[in-house]
């Protein structure tokens, strides 16, 4: 029987994955057809991205699963329609742009290279930078992204703690958990890296009471979900000298408005949400992965509980 995948996405999207789409599925023995439009009844897979203007799941009652695009799922998590099992992106090459994004401003925080960067001509100050197994560094969330960037710190040297709802553990890392667990973690952390999902729990998580907890001219790196920070209270924690810099990669509003306090702040690094972004020849092997495992009857990989919201 050949499958009927419904592609519903932004513009231009379902194009550029139709062929590695086209080949994933073949390399799984999968007879699928992949379409932008199609009577709902007849759909057997949605791989969906928010950007889809499809946001009634009702029709759609032959679907076995919805397959989000996206390591995000908050924006989709919630539809009440949404009664088909829903998997979120986990995709190799989005977890190696994670941990090379965050290991590369980790790096530049703990040699202080800011200050050669943008040194005034003949200002020689030689200021010898510690090594990794001094600098402490924290990993707030330990799913898939979380463990992996928290894992490469470990391997570069870092003294790294990594913190999330409920308990983990991982081989050289301190991991914490639970209320005392994220103050424990916070006022050991001297560059922090945030990357929690975004749920009612974590909605301004990071906020004027867990910044203060910090050591002073702590460093902040936000990948994760731009909702988890107070902005107000991250802005005023840059301006008294609290917080020495954040890098932030998303924001409650995406592009970041152009009069936003960030973009003029000496202590604040703004990249255009490119982290992680999912690449459609890896992301593409994931989804006919996933699709083969439902037809032959085990378990979706990486199926969202509801519950939680990721």
């Amino acid at each position: 029987m050949t499958l009927t995948l419904l592609f519903a996405a932004g513009p231009g999207t379902a194009e550029t994955y139709h062929a590695p789409l086209t080949e994933a599925l073949h390399a799984e023995g999968l007879d699928a057809r992949i379409v932008t439009e199609a009577v709902p009844e007849a759909v057997d897979y949605i791989l969906y991205a928010p950007a889809s203007p499809l946001q009634d799941f009702t029709p759609y009652t032959r679907t076995k699963a919805v397959l989000s695009l996206w390591a995000g799922v908050e924006r989709i998590v919630a539809n009440p329609t949404l009664t088909q099992p829903l998997a979120r992106m986990v995709d190799p090459s989005l977890t190696r742009g994670m941990v090379e994004y965050v290991c590369g401003h980790g790096l530049r925080y703990h040699l202080g290279m800011d200050a050669h960067i943008h040194a005034r001509p003949g200002a020689w100050e030689p200021v010898e930078p510690p090594l990794a197994p001094e600098r402490r560094v924290g990993v707030m969330g330990l799913g898939a992204l979380g463990r992996a960037c928290a894992e490469a710190l470990r391997d570069l040297g870092f003294a790294v703690s990594g913190w999330s709802a409920r308990a983990k553990a991982i081989e050289g890392v301190t991991c914490h958990h639970g209320p005392d667990g994220l103050k424990t973690l916070l006022q050991g952390s001297e560059i922090l890296v945030t990357l929690l999902p975004h749920t009612p729990e974590t909605e301004t998580i990071v906020n004027a009471g867990t910044l203060a907890l910090l050591p002073q001219g702590a460093c902040l790196i936000n990948p994760g979900r731009g909702a988890l920070i107070d902005d107000d209270a991250l802005l005023a924690a840059l301006d008294n000298g609290q917080i020495g810099h954040a890098t932030l990669d998303v924001f409650r509003t995406e592009p970041l408005p152009e009069a936003h306090r960030y973009w003029h702040h000496p202590r604040v690094t703004i990249t255009p949400h490119i982290a992680a972004t999912t690449r459609a020849a890896s992301a593409a092997r994931v989804l006919a992965q996933n699709i083969a495992r439902v037809e032959t009857g085990q378990p979706l990989l990486h199926e969202v509980a509801r519950a939680r919201g990721y």
